[in-house]
């Protein structure tokens, strides 16, 4: 008798652990994994306006990656040809670029900034950082968001939105700088606060130029994630944390509309390996909402952080629709 109450009250306390736990799973599949909108399949064809805007790609990342390569403070002059590149494409575009600049141990760094003033104050910011991490060229990471930058600058350039826009690159996001005070998107985010900026949302561009179709080609930081996502590395990610989940669910719902290529939100604690990994982190920090825009980097790219990241290791047509559905998304965000 006592050997079948001690068995029943083991039973009893799986059963409700095994519940608890079905009730955490389902809440955070309803809250930060379940997102709005029809996805799509498949990636589409390139129409017109994309293939011009996939030569602009092609162009902007082999200028940094091929021919200025591997670019961060142990390589200041490679570093600066990065920022006039930058600076130039962006005035060439009839813009008005702005150096965001401060020390770091006797060397000069710079945040490149342009702004196109809207009917409103509220700010919507684009960025993307153009260093490179020691020994890569990095083409994926992180020339394509920078190339993606430069493409939605000039496709916005003389359009005012009703959000103020800033398109800004940022400087020493890679280690040794990576979430520490002297990160680009750091010093640009509190100069931010400290002045009182609103801005409204922060989208930062993180490599998002490498697809495959091949079966188990998509990673997740935690295994649980495959339950709910796909195993090819064939969408476009859209990550943020939990209090980002409205700015994130109104970007993945804009981007889908479009059905141009399949795209997978998630809306999670900050705390889960690769959540923060971009400078969306740092407007966090500042309270800001923020979200990255990734092919997920090491949890797909075979070449993340190594010397082989050049420029023809990238899928330009379906990062040139990562860059066309982008923009139909700012478009919403900044209405």
């Amino acid at each position: 008798m006592i050997e079948s109450t001690t068995f029943r009250r083991v039973v009893a306390s799986v059963c409700r652990i095994a519940l608890l736990l079905l009730v955490i799973i389902l809440s955070v599949w309803a809250f930060g994994i379940r997102m709005p909108g029809r996805n799509t399949s498949t990636a589409a064809a390139l129409n017109d306006a994309e293939r011009v805007l996939r030569a602009e790609l092609v162009a902007d990342v082999q200028a940094l990656a091929g021919d200025i390569g591997e670019r961060n403070t142990n390589t200041p002059a490679q570093l600066n040809a990065a920022a006039n590149f930058i600076e130039t494409s962006l005035s060439r575009a009839g813009l008005v670029p702005r150096r965001d600049s401060y020390e770091l141990r006797g060397q000069a760094c710079h945040n490149i900034e342009v702004e196109i003033r809207g009917s409103r104050p509220e700010a919507l910011v684009v960025g993307a950082h153009y260093d490179s991490v020691l020994g890569s060229p990095g083409a994926n990471d992180n020339a394509s968001g920078v190339a993606g930058l430069l493409a939605l600058a000039r496709r916005f350039a003389g359009k005012p939105c009703g959000h103020t826009l800033r398109f800004v690159a940022f400087v020493n996001e890679e280690p040794p700088y990576f979430q520490t005070e002297e990160m680009g998107s750091l010093v640009y985010a509190k100069r931010c606060k400290a002045r009182g900026d609103k801005i409204s949302a922060m989208i930062s561009l993180e490599t998002i130029g490498y697809f495959s179709d091949a079966p188990g080609s998509q990673k997740y930081a935690s295994s649980g994630l495959g339950f709910f996502y796909p195993s090819k590395g064939n969408f476009i990610g859209i990550v943020g944390n939990t209090s980002s989940r409205t700015l994130l669910r109104a970007a993945v719902s804009a981007f889908k509309k479009e059905r141009k290529l399949p795209c997978e939100g998630a809306a999670l604690p900050a705390a889960i390996s690769g959540i923060g990994w971009s400078d969306h982190w740092s407007f966090w920090e500042c309270g800001y909402p923020a979200i990255m825009v990734t092919d997920t980097a090491p949890f797909r790219y075979p070449y993340y952080h190594m010397s082989s990241d050049t420029p023809a290791k990238l899928d330009y047509d379906r990062f040139a629709l990562v860059v066309s559905g982008m923009e139909k998304v700012i478009v919403e965000l900044a209405k």
